[in-house]
């Protein structure tokens, strides 16, 4: 006579449920590199969105790669404030001057990081902010400055693995 036991069944269905589960999570490893896990949901990269915004910025329009200043660190501690600065190079006068720029993380799930608007007033077009980073990527400014020319800098950041689980 076999008496299943409350305690029985539950192992043994944790035993299947983990039998089934095995399979998936070898998968899984198999397929991502050594140590990095594949971010999804929530913190999933948006490439669609990161180009959707340069484009709306550039509206089309060639980028110079020189006249932005683009200052990040190589290796960041801590992912949930990165510090980033940002500058125009270029001579700011009452004729051109630098209207926007913006900061955008390439693989966040939401690239637009930061928008800051200039007024020939300003006199500078420079800012430091803090940015929040789902993983190691890269950074990107771009300026538009009241000529209509189009600045661009970009610079890899590595982060830091977070205990919060961001």
């Amino acid at each position: 006579m076999n008496h299943t036991t409350r305690r029985n069944w539950v192992l043994g269905a944790a035993a299947s449920g983990m039998a089934l589960a095995l399979p998936g999570a070898a998968l899984a490893q198999a397929s991502t590199p050594a140590g990095k896990s594949p971010l999804v949901g929530p913190l999933a990269p948006n490439p669609a969105e990161f180009k959707k915004a340069v484009e709306q910025f550039s509206a089309g329009k060639t980028v110079a790669a020189e006249g932005l200043q683009l200052d990040v660190p190589v290796l960041a501690d801590n992912p949930s404030a990165v510090p980033v600065k940002v500058k125009v190079t270029l001579p700011i006068t009452e004729q051109d001057w630098c209207e926007e720029i913006i900061v955008l993380a390439e693989l966040n799930p939401s690239p637009l990081a930061c928008k800051l608007q200039f007024t020939a007033l300003t006199g500078t077009a420079e800012a430091a902010v803090r940015i929040r980073l789902s993983q190691s990527q890269t950074i990107h400014a771009l300026a538009r400055m009241k000529s209509g020319k189009l600045l661009a800098a970009k610079q890899a950041v590595t982060v830091a693995a977070s205990g919060c689980g961001m």
